[in-house]
Parts: C-alpha cells; structure tokens; sequence
C-alpha cells in the first residue's frame, strides 16, 4: 500500500469526515458538501511516522446507518393556487388548487411549474379570496411593475416574496401573514402579500418595512398597504393606502 503524505492524509481525513456529516468544508469558503450516495460504513488508516524505521498503524472504523432521505420541514403548510381567467364563469370558480406542501424540497419541485399565482398559509379549508374568514379583516402590502419590467424583475420579485413567506422572514410576526398574490395585467402587474389584520399598525407596518428591504428595493420608493375592505368597496379604481412605508 502507497501512504499519503501526513499533510495530504489529514486534509482528506478532514474532507471526507466533513462531507459525511454534511458541515461545511474547512478551507473552503461558503462551499457545502454532501453525500450523493450513503454508506453503510467505511474505515479510516491513519499512519504516524514514529522513527524512520517503524511505522505504527492505527485503524478507525466509523459506521453511518443507512436511513430515509430526509427532507427540510417548514415551520407551516402551505397551497399553491392557479387562477383560470375564464370570463365565463365567477371568479371563485376559476381557482384551482395545485398542491400543498410543507417541507422545501416539496416546495422548489413544485415552484418550478410556474403556474402558481397565490400561495396560502394553512390551506386546509381556506381559500385566498377577500372573502374568506382568514382574509376578510386583512390587507395586503402591494408591489406594482411597470409591464417593461416584466422580464427583468418579475420572476425575482416574486420567488424573494415566496421565500420570505415559506422561511418565516418576518420573525414573530409571520404569525399574521395570510399568503401572497400575483395578478399578470395588460397594463401592469402586482404582487402582494396578505396579511389578516388591518388595523394592527404595528404588524403591517414591520411586515412592510422588511418586506421592502428583502425586494431590495430602495427607501426612497414608497410602497402601500390597503385593507381588503376598502378595496372591495372602492368606488373607483384606486384604493387608499392605509399605510405606507
């Protein structure tokens, strides 16, 4: 047997113990490793060069039990919603449920489709409409696009808007968000979140300020948060902000 050199072997020892726990490689930036295939056990020879004549070999055996593939939970479980815009039927009845998830495997498997327009906390009898129960005393904090914008800043708007739902990126009071919306317009588009109650300030009002900062977006840009039931009693296109950050 060729032994590798004290340096080269403990660097290996090092990489290969690492890879296997799934921790970040020492000596390698950001960078993470993990295990395509499990191992049901493998065994480490580490030489210590005594004298120059005498070499004392010691064997390490470590066994990994072979298990599931594990997936991420989320802390909540979540539905992805289509809307069919088909004039010819009420709007509730053009909503489709996609899927439900609540681990973030489950989750970028099915972002992919890109068909989802609504995403909703806790879907189990719950439906992203004004209307409901959850949704009816809430509001929304409200992005709009420019249609030139489209391709340049729609997609990552909206995947940075799913991840701070799904990764709870408000803290404690992620407790109040309700779900997110995206509606594609002729004349422009909008991305929401939703919240369940309007007339907590100071919820809305944090929700809002690190939802701005999450989308980058720079302070000077003022973005406004409307309750649902201003908006459906509108008396004319443009709903009143109740507040702005």
């Amino acid at each position: 047997m060729r032994f590798l050199s004290p340096a080269i072997r403990q660097r290996n020892l090092c990489l290969c113990s690492e890879a296997i726990s799934g921790q970040k490689l020492s000596g390698v930036g950001d960078a993470w490793c993990a295990c395509a295939t499990p191992f049901i056990s493998f065994t480490f020879y580490q030489i210590e060069k005594v004298t120059r004549k005498k070499v004392e070999k010691q064997k390490f055996e470590t066994h990994i039990l072979k298990g599931p593939y594990m997936k991420h939970p989320l802390q909540n479980r979540w539905g992805l919603w289509f809307y069919k815009n088909d004039k010819s039927k009420m709007w509730q009845d053009n909503l489709r449920l996609i899927t439900k998830f609540d681990t973030a495997e489950d989750f970028w498997d099915h972002v992919k489709l890109k068909t989802a327009v609504m995403m909703q906390k806790n879907s189990d009898g719950i439906e992203p409409m004004w209307e409901d129960r959850s949704n009816k005393c809430g509001g929304r904090w409200l992005i709009t696009l420019a249609k030139q914008h489209r391709h340049t800043e729609l997609d990552h708007f909206w995947l940075e808007t799913l991840l701070c739902l799904i990764g709870e990126g408000f803290g404690s009071f992620s407790r109040d968000i309700c779900g997110s919306v995206i509606n594609i317009r002729a004349k422009g588009d909008k991305i929401a979140i939703w919240t369940s109650n309007a007339e907590n300030c100071e919820t809305v009002t944090y929700i809002g300020k690190k939802y701005k900062e999450s989308l980058g977006l720079p302070q000077k840009l003022v973005i406004g948060y409307q309750a649902h039931a201003d908006t459906a009693t509108k008396s004319n296109s443009i709903t009143k902000n109740k507040f702005v950050v």
